[in-house]
């Protein structure tokens, strides 16, 4: 017999027939009949039923049961009894003390019928209520486990780059002001110029997961002002193939991992089967992707970029054609392109970039980088920038910078994708967007 203070999870518990233990936990249900009382505990790992007859053990432990609250912190000490009638694993704990280590008011703010923005509003408890949420940021950290033993074993140093800034780096329109002592500083809306200042270090592979900010007032399904980015960049590439083909293999080996250690919990909490994908993806150009929405009568008006009806528009397209799930699309215009995307000798117009598309989400920007300092000077002077905030930037490329490239992956929208929801809102802890700032 265990000490009875050792506290057991629940998914543990058949190993513990016929001995006293210690469960910690939420209390999840109460049914308190005249003879009977029934609590439903649950704690990260599952859920069991605690039986305890009416009269039995005196009216401590009855009067313990009786004024427990859904929600509470308990913690129950009891035998774990062999029940076949039970559905919980069949089995169940009589009790022999219940100890409240916090009590949980009632009513609750939330139930299964709130809606989201509502939940939002009491994330701590939605996460905590539904194992769904529970099995997402299970998810998650399976994910980026995968990602980063795959980079690992490629070579990547991982980085931390700093998150303010002295200047509005890519667009001043997208970036966060604030105040930074007698002088104003900018929150990162990427680590782009970090991670090339660090192949400039002579650091050949480069990996960051770590908070992206956008000042955009996007209120889509798919946009946040704070996400998490997943950013690699690659030294001495030979063209932007060598960044896709490390992407489309780093993806494959966490979706692989992913699989195997929760695919079954996915499909049944979320009804989606976790597909390992095959390599290579598809890959078709810009050019190639508007002649397929104007073929579809999608794009009639000729646009450059791809918006999100385009961008499921090509998806379904390659679906259709190959089975397959992702399609990078490449060679962007320049005109809708940063300054420092590489441009094709025979092609000034277009850029040496790609986006990756996944059941029609836009998830992935990549691009060869321009690393000739003189070519960089004339691309920014081209779209009207002004060079002298660029300095620190451009200097990087003044001694000796090899050809680079690399990509920006949205670590939201891959679980969002990967788990079929319909909204970044859920795949986020604590969600930030134009309007919410809180909790």
């Amino acid at each position: 017999m265990i000490h009875s203070t050792s506290r057991v999870m629940v998914a543990d518990l058949a190993q513990h027939v016929g001995e006293t233990v210690s469960v910690s936990g939420w209390v999840h249900t109460l049914r308190l009949q005249s003879k009977m009382q029934f609590v439903v505990v649950r704690d990260h790992t599952g859920m069991v039923q605690v039986t305890h007859r009416r009269g039995e053990t005196g009216e401590a432990l009855e009067a313990d049961l009786e004024h427990l609250t859904a929600e509470s912190a308990v913690r129950i000490v009891g035998q774990v009894v062999d029940n076949p009638v039970v559905k919980l694993a069949g089995l169940e704990i009589v009790p022999e003390s219940v100890e409240v280590l916090n009590r949980a008011e009632a009513p609750l703010p939330i139930d299964e019928r709130t809606g989201l923005e509502h939940r939002l509003d009491w994330r701590f408890l939605d996460v905590r209520k539904r194992a769904s949420a529970q099995l997402l940021f299970a998810v998650q950290t399976t994910l980026e486990q995968g990602m980063r033993g795959y980079v690992y074993a490629q070579g990547c140093t991982e980085m931390h780059t700093p998150k303010l800034m002295g200047t509005a780096s890519e667009s001043g329109a997208e970036v966060f002001k604030l105040g930074y002592f007698d002088r104003s500083a900018y929150l990162a809306q990427s680590p782009q110029f970090f991670k090339q200042m660090a192949i400039a270090a002579g650091i050949d592979r480069v990996f960051e997961i770590g908070p992206v900010f956008r000042a955009e007032p996007s209120f889509t399904s798919r946009h946040a002002t704070e996400f998490t980015g997943v950013d690699v960049e690659l030294a001495w590439i030979t063209d932007v193939e060598d960044v896709m083909v490390f992407e489309e293999r780093m993806l494959a080996y966490a979706l692989g991992q992913v699989a195997e250690v929760h695919g079954e919990a996915i499909e049944e909490h979320f009804g989606v089967q976790v597909v390992v994908p095959e390599v290579p993806f598809p890959r078709i150009t810009m050019a190639e992707a508007q002649e397929i929405l104007r073929a579809r009568d999608s794009n009639p008006a000729g646009k450059e970029d791809l918006d999100s009806e385009g961008e499921r528009g090509v998806a379904a397209y390659i679906k259709e054609e190959t089975g397959h799930d992702f399609v990078f699309v490449t060679h962007y215009p320049t005109s809708i392109r940063p300054f420092y995307h590489m441009r094709p000798a025979d092609r000034p117009d277009l850029t040496l970039s790609f986006d990756l598309l996944w059941k029609g989400l836009e998830v992935t920007t990549g691009a060869q980088r321009e690393h000739r300092y003189d070519v960089l000077l004339k691309q920014a002077a081209e779209k009207g920038m002004s060079t002298e905030p660029l300095q620190d930037y451009l200097n990087c490329f003044r001694y000796g910078c090899p050809p680079h490239g690399g990509l920006g992956m949205g670590l939201g929208r891959v679980l969002m994708v990967l788990l079929g929801l319909e909204s970044i809102r859920e795949t986020t802890f604590l969600f930030r967007g134009p309007n919410r700032l809180t909790p």
